[in-house]
């Protein structure tokens, strides 16, 4: 087994790990409210679930890192072209941005919807909203990885799937762009859904990159040796 080998099924392994972590955590999390007193009553009715969500997130974001940074040591087909040399790097620097984003939320932020603290609630609600556009870099992040396999002859999971996640994760980042910046309402509902079905194809992708290098890893290691 060579060195990419081992370096593409482990980058799998944690990629398609971080993904179910972060779907079950989006599917919990749901749409952020775009009027601050909302979404601080929001978090207080659901304390326990609030805190849960975002340390649950922190572990995947950490793992999507991981990930990332295995794959650009790799040398594999995956960092062959400048944009998805760019994409893999882009991701470690959005999932470390966000992390404070979802560390800050399960803490402080939690804390002061609890206590009913508005002051120090809207200032480490403001600290969180910039630190979670890495969010949004990682989206643009994926959805140039998915397209570069549904281009790719090699490609380890099929057209039409890495397709729907390319445009899954413009949507995802044009939710966020909706909501977050420009603060109207269907954009976090577009972000949630569109995340979502780009974290089902990333555990599809995780998963087969396993598989594939697995296989091939398998076939190199049973093939006669040259006379």
């Amino acid at each position: 087994m060579t060195r990419s080998d081992t370096a593409m099924r482990a980058s799998g392994a944690w990629l398609a790990l971080a993904a179910i972590i972060l779907a079950v955590a989006l599917i919990f999390h749901g749409p952020i409210a775009p009027d601050n007193s909302v979404q601080m009553q929001s978090i207080a009715d659901g304390s326990l679930r609030w805190a849960v969500v975002h340390w649950a997130a922190a572990a995947a974001l950490s793992f999507f890192a991981i990930a990332s940074l295995i794959a650009l040591t790799a040398g594999s087909r995956l960092t062959q072209e400048w944009w998805t040399l760019s994409a893999w790097a882009l991701l470690p620097v959005g999932a470390l941005w966000t992390v404070t984003t979802a560390v800050a939320e399960a803490t402080v932020i939690y804390d002061a919807a609890v206590t009913g603290n508005h002051a120090i609630y809207e200032t480490w609600w403001m600290f969180a909203e910039g630190k979670a556009n890495g969010f949004a870099a990682m989206a643009l992040a994926f959805s140039v990885i998915a397209a570069n396999e549904a281009r790719a002859v090699d490609g380890v999971t099929p057209f039409w799937a890495s397709s729907i996640a390319a445009a899954a994760g413009v949507a995802s980042f044009a939710g966020w762009v909706l909501g977050m910046w420009l603060g109207l309402a269907f954009g976090a509902p577009i972000w949630v859904i569109a995340s979502i079905v780009m974290c089902l194809w990333l555990v599809w992708f995780g998963l087969s990159l396993v598989r594939v290098e697995s296989g091939r890893a398998s076939i190199r290691r049973d093939a006669p040796s040259a006379a």
